[in-house]
């Protein structure tokens, strides 16, 4: 078994010591190296060159987001950010995801030991999916992780399954998407090449709370379309695309022939909040044929069995292709369970969105 290197660039002792004995704890996991700073990196880099690299940005000679564009401009490596800074605010998460990072994860300022030890197994996760990027695709944003470690529940903790009858038609046509690991940098491409005038979009992007405010503000600047991230009670209209809020589940809901969303508290599911099933089941119970389903670039599986409920209510299914996408985890999946319709590359999505 081929094992994923890693090399750990943090100045903290501490964090380098317990984040090394973490990953040792993985058979599939070799920690080749931890720097206290980039310029001790790059001299270990270019001894031998690992598969993943943990990074702080708050560091001595070099901070961690001008060492990260340096990596990806020279030589694209896959880069977990492991940081304080990531924790206090948007501004710097967004700077890292622009950069090219591929996960997130926010460490607090006390009880940092402790912290990482609790979340082993959101940072071996990283590490792992980062392992599976395909970094041809990285090029300025890249997606956060989930963060939160719970059994793996289905949507039916939120929402019971769908009926056999989908709803009648109506004019109101609306699109949903979900996505994971790539799918910032997925999201930009689709909604940047959207007119105006198209169908109303709901979107689970996984991230944690804080983030999705401000990626929101960003595609919204960027594309011709109204993005925002969802508030309870939104209406979904033409032009208007919401993105589900960090740690808040997403529902799709109907009132006559008028399409709104619900942003509701719940447990995790398949690890995540918010969830993509969550929102495929509900936009196959309260929508059906009327809505387009598309998942799209993320490692597991969530989405999968949203996106077959979707199907079988009537709902034409779209998978990212494994060409285009950075993760081929959650499209593969959702393949295999037989709810996609057509496959395709990222390129010919948007197209796909105004024909139905």
């Amino acid at each position: 078994m081929k094992k994923i290197k890693v090399l750990i660039v943090d100045d903290s002792a501490v964090v380098r010591q317990v984040v090394q004995a973490i990953l040792d704890r993985e058979p599939d996991i070799e920690v080749i190296g931890a720097a206290s700073d980039p310029i001790f990196a790059i001299e270990r880099m270019n001894k031998q060159w690992p598969d993943v690299i943990v990074l702080d940005i708050e560091m001595p000679r070099m901070d961690g987001i001008t060492f990260l564009k340096k990596i990806m401009a020279e030589h694209p490596t896959p880069v977990v950010i492991c940081s304080t800074l990531a924790e206090k605010g948007a501004a710097t998460t967004m700077q890292a995801l622009e950069a090219g990072a591929v996960e997130i994860i926010t460490k607090p300022q006390i009880g940092l030991k402790r912290f990482l030890e609790d979340s082993s197994h959101e940072l071996v996760t990283a590490v792992r999916a980062a392992a599976q990027a395909n970094v041809r695709h990285i090029r300025t944003t890249a997606p956060i992780a989930a963060l939160k470690t719970a059994p793996k529940l289905n949507a039916d903790a939120i929402l019971a399954a769908p009926g056999s009858h989908a709803m009648a038609q109506t004019t109101e046509r609306i699109v949903a998407i979900g996505t994971s690991t790539g799918g910032t940098q997925a999201l930009e491409a689709i909604l940047t090449a959207l007119p105006r005038v198209c169908p109303g979009i709901v979107i689970v992007q996984h991230m944690p709370e804080k983030f999705t405010a401000s990626f929101a503000a960003r595609l919204n600047e960027l594309s011709q379309l109204e993005v925002r991230e969802a508030q309870h009670n939104d209406r979904v209209i033409p032009g208007r695309a919401l993105i589900a809020p960090g740690g808040k589940h997403m529902l799709l809901k109907r009132s006559g022939a008028y399409y709104h969303v619900e942003v509701v508290d719940g447990p995790v599911v398949n690890r995540h909040r918010p969830s993509v099933d969550v929102l495929f089941r509900s936009v196959a119970k309260f929508a059906g044929k009327n809505a387009t389903g598309i998942i799209m670039t993320g490692m597991g599986d969530d989405g999968a069995r949203g996106l077959k409920e979707m199907h079988d209510a009537g709902a034409p299914t779209i998978a990212q292709d494994e060409e285009t996408c950075v993760v081929f985890g959650m499209p593969k999946e959702a393949i295999k369970l037989g709810g996609v319709d057509r496959v395709m590359g990222l390129q010919d999505i948007p197209r796909a969105i105004l024909t139905g």
